[in-house]
């Protein structure tokens, strides 16, 4: 199905030689997440447990309105929603590298592919153990969204894949990297989204290099309309993915009224387009240079 995948990096010798250095340094920087964390029995309640900037009523005519205390309230259950999506979003993409892993054609990126089952297993642990602990809960993933379509062909299907793990993986990082230097949060929530932005930085230079690499061989054989399909469902995905960020179960634990109209609101807020702009910033910046958004 899938033999080109090892065939291109087999004929790439900067691909094969940053996939050995990323191997190395998975294993240099090898830590045990079930010795690393100091769990405190609780954390505060009144302070910030996702950057305020970040949550999703920031620069908002409803952030107005809200108390501090409700703002904390808001910024406490948006962690727990971001958590959780970090939950759901993993499972899914260890299900597809799982399904790959020494199979025909995987032969090559598959030893890669340990280090990154292993370590996203990780994340999803003490992800799920941060809800878990400080939320009683994770919240249920989206609704089904936009699921991949038949393919046309093994190498479109793909490349939906991978790009679809590699824009996940990117959404979540932008928040890592922000809250992990942010010393207005708790040292426990500081230190999840530190750990796992450092995980995510070899998940992601791997993911660029397969997925530009997917799509140029894709080009050989694909027709316009099936560049035109690939691209009009991955801006969709970026959509989607976005917008589960918005949570109405969210509102309604944080004490706000009208959690589905609010939702709504924000959703159509004039500030909604320019924040997703910057979220996807770098992502967007790379899947147009390639070419595979149009």
């Amino acid at each position: 199905m899938a033999s080109d995948i090892s065939d291109i990096i087999d004929a790439d010798e900067r691909f094969r030689g940053l996939l050995d250095r990323l191997s190395s340094k998975s294993i240099d920087d090898y830590y045990n997440p079930y010795q690393m964390f100091e769990w405190p029995d609780s954390l505060p309640e009144r302070m910030w447990w996702m950057s305020p900037e970040l949550t999703t009523t920031h620069g908002t005519e409803f952030a107005t309105t809200l108390s501090e205390d409700q703002l904390f309230a808001l910024s406490r259950f948006e962690s727990i929603n971001f958590y959780s999506l970090n939950v759901h979003g993993i499972r899914e993409l260890l299900i597809e590298v799982v399904a790959r892993i020494h199979t025909a054609g995987f032969e090559t990126p598959s030893e890669f592919f340990h280090h990154f089952i292993g370590e996203e297993n990780e994340h999803m642990w003490f992800f799920a153990e941060f809800c878990l602990r400080y939320g009683d809960k994770i919240y249920r993933a989206p609704g089904a969204g936009v699921t991949i379509p038949p393919a046309s062909s093994s190498k479109v299907e793909s490349l939906l894949v991978f790009a679809r793990i590699l824009i996940f993986e990117e959404l979540v990082d932008h928040y890592n990297s922000l809250m992990a230097r942010d010393e207005r949060l708790h040292e426990t929530i500081r230190a999840i989204n530190r750990i796992h932005h450092q995980d995510e930085s070899r998940h992601i230079a791997f993911g660029r290099e397969l997925v530009e690499h997917l799509y140029s061989d894709l080009k050989k054989t694909a027709t316009e309309e099936e560049l035109a399909e690939v691209s009009a469902y991955l801006r969709r995905y970026l959509t989607y993915s976005f917008e589960s960020l918005y949570n109405p179960q969210v509102y309604r634990d944080a004490g706000i009224e009208n959690p589905l109209e609010l939702r709504r609101a924000l959703l159509d807020a004039p500030t909604r387009p320019a924040t997703e702009q910057q979220v996807f910033r770098k992502t967007l910046k790379y899947l147009e240079r390639t070419g595979i958004l149009r």
